[in-house]
C-alpha cells in the first residue's frame, strides 16, 4: 500500500489547459482592420482575436445562473445566500496566491455544506452534483465537496493540471472517499483537500487515504510505478460528462474548464 501511494502521489503530467477567448473579437479584429494593413499582419491579428475568444465565453454570469437554478430546482430559499457567498468568494480571491486559494476554498465548502449520503439527499445510490446543487441543497457527499472546489480552483485561475479530483479508500473508515489534491509542479507531493479533515495536508502525511484512480477535466489516470499515468480521455468518464451537462443547462459555459 505504500508503495502504491507514493507512486500515485509523486506527481503527474497532462496537458497545458486549452486557452480561448470570444465572438466579438473576431468582428471587432475584422471591422476595424485598415484596408492597406498586411496581409499577413491581418491574419495574425485575427488568429489572436480567435485565440482570445474562449474568454468570454467562460465568464460566469450569476444572475443568469441564479435564474436558470430557480427554473430548474424551484425556489432556492437559503441556498440563494451560499449561492450569493460564493459568488462573492470567487470574486475577491482572484489576486491572492494559490495556497491561499487552496486554504479559502477549502474552507467555505467545509463549512457551507453538511455531509450526507447520496441516498439520503438525491434518492440515489451515487449522485455527483453540481456545485449549485450542494450550495442549493447546503449538502452533499465527499465527491460533492471535491468537484465544488475544482471548479472553483479552476475560476480562481489554478490550472487543470496542478489540480485532480482522486478516489481514494479511507482505510480508517473502510470505505469509499474523494478527495480533491493540488499539486504545485507536476514532481511535487500533493496538497490534499478533504471534506473529512479541514487542515490541507501534504499526502505523505494523510496515511489513512489509498488513492485508486484520479481525473480531471482532461483525463483519466492512474497510480504506476513512473508517477502517474493517463490512461483515458475524461470524455469516457460519463457520470463527468453528465456533470458537465448539467452544469450547462445551469448557464455555465459549455466548457466550465475554460
Amino acid at each position: 500500500m505504500i508503495a502504491i501511494r507514493h507512486c500515485f502521489f509523486s506527481g503527474h503530467t497532462a496537458p497545458s489547459p486549452h486557452i480561448g477567448l470570444p465572438n466579438g473579437l473576431i468582428t471587432l479584429a475584422t471591422c476595424f482592420i485598415p484596408l492597406r494593413l498586411p496581409r499577413g499582419l491581418v491574419y495574425t491579428l485575427l488568429l489572436i482575436s480567435a485565440l482570445l475568444i474562449g474568454t468570454l465565453q467562460a465568464d460566469w454570469d450569476f444572475s443568469l445562473i441564479s435564474r436558470r437554478a430557480v427554473a430548474l430546482y424551484g425556489p432556492l430559499g437559503e441556498g440563494a445566500q451560499r449561492i450569493d457567498a460564493w459568488q462573492n468568494l470567487l470574486a475577491s480571491q482572484k489576486q491572492v496566491s494559490e495556497l491561499e486559494k487552496l486554504n479559502v476554498v477549502n474552507q467555505f465548502f467545509n463549512r457551507q455544506l453538511r455531509y450526507t449520503e447520496d441516498i439520503d439527499l438525491w434518492h440515489q445510490v451515487d449522485y455527483w452534483a453540481t456545485p449549485i446543487e450542494a450550495l442549493w441543497k447546503g449538502a452533499g457527499d465527499c465527491e460533492d465537496y471535491a468537484i465544488a472546489k475544482y471548479f472553483s480552483l479552476r475560476r480562481l485561475g489554478v490550472p487543470s493540471e496542478k489540480l485532480l479530483i482522486t478516489y481514494v479508500k479511507a482505510l480508517r473508515l473502510n470505505r469509499a472517499h474523494m478527495v480533491l489534491t493540488y499539486y504545485s509542479t507536476p514532481e511535487a507531493m500533493p496538497l490534499v483537500l478533504d471534506s473529512l479533515v479541514n487542515e490541507i495536508k501534504p499526502a505523505n502525511q494523510r496515511p489513512d487515504l489509498l488513492p485508486v484512480y484520479a481525473f480531471n477535466g482532461e483525463g483519466l489516470w492512474l497510480p504506476g510505478a513512473q508517477g502517474n499515468k493517463k490512461v483515458s480521455d475524461s470524455k469516457k468518464l460519463s457520470r463527468w460528462q453528465d456533470l458537465l451537462k448539467k452544469m450547462n443547462a445551469e448557464g455555465f459555459p459549455a466548457e466550465p474548464e475554460y
